[in-house]
């Protein structure tokens, strides 16, 4: 492999658009469009919606909702613990090899309130309650085994058991466009009719390997820590090694090796990009280590505080919220030009009918946040 070509800032953006839908919105299924992003970060149930109608043309929110009843995604625990809406086929062929991770970070944050709690125990006697079909909050499941084990409390069984030892689906009608309602879990294997798939044996990863090549025809060029970084997952450089040879190599500006496959699409750098609206936790910004791709360092806070946010010339620019009349409201982090802000004011109405089902196309936009 040649490490010779260095991959500017810029064109490491436009390859991230690209591989994002971002660059030009995508004629694509919606369940192709999940399965090619790798999921996407649900814990706020309604944000895959205004990532996919940035990332699809002529895309229906009714069309998701429909993968959700239909149960062809789902909502789980997965990367980095935290909620993602998946393929049925992702969740259940990864989902097995998460589960180490998903305990290390429970046991992360509860580690004093599980010492002593033998976790293959409690991991069957979750099972043994949820074998019962019956959907239950985390608060219901936790309680149900307080009186075996009473010590650690029921926020951290709970976690324990419902981001980790017993891999779950949160079930509509949470999720559901336009809909509020509470978490309530079945176990994943009931929810979809078909188990998930058991952790490799022979030490060869076939899932770490599937996951480096989805996550690169997702992300790419990347470096290594990138990849861990979106999946969370730290035992893969075995899985990287294993495929380096199908894989073609840059350094970015700051000397890291960048792995890539060789078709995907690295778009000339001067290729103009549109105003795009994303959702909270974006996984276009969050599934890197370095962001600098797509977010200056001093907005880096922004991604993981939930903020929404306008990306201009391919670029985190402005920070955006729907107020409760629909209203779309944009606060640039730095001046903008005539040209982009009138750019911005087409999508943000566009994004507002959208998110209010046609009866509001309200947009406006404040002074430059200081």
């Amino acid at each position: 492999m040649s490490t010779t070509t260095v991959l500017d800032t810029r064109a490491l953006n436009r390859a991230t658009l690209a591989r994002q839908l971002l660059l030009d919105r995508a004629d694509v299924p919606v369940l192709d469009a999940v399965a090619h992003l790798g999921g996407l970060q649900a814990q706020e149930p309604q944000e895959p919606f205004a990532g996919l109608w940035s990332r699809l043309r002529a895309f229906g929110p009714a069309a998701l909702s429909d993968l959700l009843t239909g149960r062809q995604v789902v909502r789980t625990h997965l990367m980095r613990r935290t909620v993602h809406l998946v393929t049925a086929d992702d969740a259940l062929a990864w989902r097995g090899r998460h589960t180490a991770m998903l305990c290390q970070r429970v046991l992360g944050t509860y580690r004093r309130e599980l010492a002593g709690v033998d976790l293959d125990e409690l991991a069957a006697a979750g099972r043994a309650v949820m074998a019962d079909g019956e959907p239950r909050s985390m608060t219901e499941l936790a309680r149900a085994l307080g009186e075996r084990w009473p010590d650690p409390g029921p926020r951290a069984l709970g976690e324990m058991l419902i981001a980790a030892l017993v891999p779950m689906a949160q079930i509509p009608p949470r999720g559901l466009w336009r809909t509020r309602a509470g978490v309530r879990n079945v176990m994943l294997s009931a929810w979809l009719g078909r188990e998930v798939d058991p952790p490799d044996r022979d030490g060869t990863d076939p899932v770490g390997q599937a996951l480096v090549r989805r996550y690169l025809a997702a992300f790419g060029p990347a470096a290594s820590a990138d990849l861990r970084a979106w999946c969370g997952l730290a035992g893969l450089p075995a899985a990287v090694t294993a495929v380096r040879g199908e894989l073609i190599a840059f350094r970015d500006e700051r000397g890291r090796e960048l792995l890539d496959l060789p078709g995907a699409p690295r778009p000339d750098p001067g290729t103009p990009a549109p105003v795009r609206f994303l959702p909270a936790f974006d996984n276009a910004i969050l599934g890197y280590h370095d962001r600098g791709r797509i977010i200056d360092d001093a907005h880096r806070g922004l991604s993981v505080a939930g903020e929404r946010v306008v990306l201009v010339d391919g670029r985190v620019a402005a920070t955006w919220t729907v107020g409760k009349d629909d209203t779309v409201t944009v606060t640039p982090l730095h001046s903008l030009s005539r040209t982009d802000r009138t750019a911005v004011a087409d999508e943000g109405e566009a994004l507002a009918a959208f998110l209010s089902d046609g009866d509001s196309d309200r947009f406006r936009i404040t002074a430059a946040a200081r």
